[in-house]
Formats: C-alpha cells, sequence, structure tokens
C-alpha cells in the first residue's frame, strides 16, 4: 500500500497521525489481464533492450490529466488523495487544501498539495523513446493516466520531481539512498507493464542498483 513509502521510523512516529488510504482505483472499462509474478531480476532480464529515439516526441501527445471515471477529480487529484498521509480537504471541483504527504525521493513531507508533483515514474518522454511512440494516442493517454498500478503515478516534492525531469536511472536517482531498491525495483514493473524497452545504459544501471537490493517478486499486469 501507498505508506510503505514512508520509513518505518517516520511512520512510527506518525502512525497516530495517518489516514488510511486506498490505492488508486482503475478505471471500469478497464479489462483484467493476465498477472505474472518473478524475482525482479529475471523480469529486468526479460526486457528488450534497444536503442531509443525521441523523435518526433511532444508531450501534449500524452493526454493528462483526465478524469476517467467522471467522478469530478481528475488523475492528479486522485494521486494526491490516495497517497495522503494526512488527508487534505475536498472542495467543490475537488480542490484539494490543506493535508500531508511523504516524498519518498527527497525523504520528506510536505505539508498541503501546492509543494507536490505526481511524477510518472518512467517519464513520458522515456516512456516515448522506449516504445510509446508507436502507441495511438488513446494508448498513450491510458499510460500518462495509469491509475491501475499504484507504482506508475507517485506524489513526490516539486523539487525532487523537477531535478528528475525526463531521466532514466543512468543519469537519475532519488537523493534518498534507502529508496532506490524501491524506484528500479518498480522502475523494471512499470516498463514491464507497459511492454516497453530499455537501453544498454538504463540495464547497467539498474543491475548495479539491484546488484545490492534483495531479488524481491514484482507481480506485474500488463496494460496493453
Amino acid at each position: 500500500m501507498r505508506l510503505a513509502r514512508t520509513t518505518a521510523a517516520t511512520a512510527a512516529v506518525l502512525a497516530a497521525l495517518l489516514t488510511p488510504t486506498t490505492a488508486h482505483a482503475a478505471p471500469a472499462a478497464t479489462a483484467p489481464r493476465d498477472t505474472v509474478t518473478l524475482p525482479v531480476q529475471d523480469a529486468l532480464a526479460q526486457l528488450p533492450v534497444r536503442s531509443e529515439d525521441r523523435s518526433g516526441y511532444e508531450r501534449t501527445k500524452f493526454k493528462h490529466w483526465v478524469d476517467a471515471d467522471r467522478d469530478g477529480c481528475n488523475t492528479r487529484s486522485e494521486v494526491l488523495k490516495a497517497e495522503a498521509v494526512v488527508a487534505p480537504e475536498q472542495g467543490a471541483g475537488c480542490r484539494l487544501s490543506g493535508g500531508a504527504w511523504f516524498s519518498p525521493y527527497d525523504d520528506r513531507f510536505i505539508q498541503g498539495p501546492g509543494g507536490l508533483d505526481i511524477d510518472h515514474l518512467v517519464p513520458l518522454a522515456e516512456a516515448w523513446d522506449s516504445g510509446a511512440s508507436t502507441w495511438s494516442a488513446k494508448e498513450r493517454e491510458a499510460y500518462a493516466n495509469d491509475l491501475g498500478d499504484d507504482r506508475a503515478l507517485i506524489a513526490v516534492s516539486a523539487a525532487s520531481n523537477r531535478s528528475k525531469a525526463d531521466q532514466d536511472p543512468s543519469t537519475w536517482l532519488p537523493p534518498a539512498v534507502g529508496y532506490r531498491c524501491q524506484y528500479v525495483t518498480d522502475w523494471v514493473a512499470d516498463k514491464m507493464r507497459w511492454g516497453l524497452s530499455i537501453d544498454a545504459d538504463e540495464k547497467l544501471a539498474i543491475a548495479e542498483v539491484l546488484g545490492n537490493c534483495p531479488n524481491v517478486p514484482v507481480t506485474v499486469t500488463p496494460a496493453r
């Protein structure tokens, strides 16, 4: 669940304040797919290795944020509500105020939604480079608003997200060293979920981090 992103020590201190959260709700139209579970090292080995090409990329080719279930809250708001460790107030038009969040990239607590970005774990440009350039507009929209897997979208401090930008693990890893095993494990799972490739430098960097991590199982439900 989302609160697993907090450190054990911090979670213990704040346990009395934490408000239970729910996982992201997948859009109702999403059909169930065959789910696979395998060790992360094996998952990494299964990802196809290809060179990347950013030709033709525009962020606007990934439509977001949408309100897929038409409940008045768009994808950004859904992630903020799901990941809050202190629940925000929700006003008209799903306007959120107050609340608190934990940003695992830089091991910080953020008060109020204004200091947060919703990060695409595998950035939109990286997805384009890795196979999304051949997708339909609807597939890219689904990717950009993926509420069906908690690893795909994550509320983090605006500063850490903008430091990361569109980089892959070969050039950027979370400043919070203790989160790096989780980060690259989730990266592998997200690429596997969407059938994306990796490049040689990216694979090498991920393998280097995973070499110091438990070979944990990852469970992935393909999105396409």
